[in-house]
């Protein structure tokens, strides 16, 4: 399973959520469902904005988890 960790990346550059839908041009509404993971999909555009506002590559936005990790 895919999890984004945009908010956990964020909050280690000191940006809040308000902070970064403004400097990455995404809709506070889609960030909000990206940054609590409340999305089965995500859009390579938003997600490219939101990379190159935390300064990381789009692929840096997610991680790999192993079933036991999810739990």
């Amino acid at each position: 399973m895919i999890r984004l960790i945009i908010k956990e990346l964020a909050l280690e550059r000191g940006i809040k959520q308000y902070q970064l839908a403004e400097l990455s041009g995404v809709t506070p509404q889609l960030l909000n469902r990206y940054w609590n993971n409340h999305t089965q999909r995500v859009e390579l555009v938003q997600m490219a904005r939101i990379a190159r506002a935390l300064g990381v590559k789009p692929g840096d936005l997610m991680v790999e988890e192993k079933p036991e990790e999810a739990a």
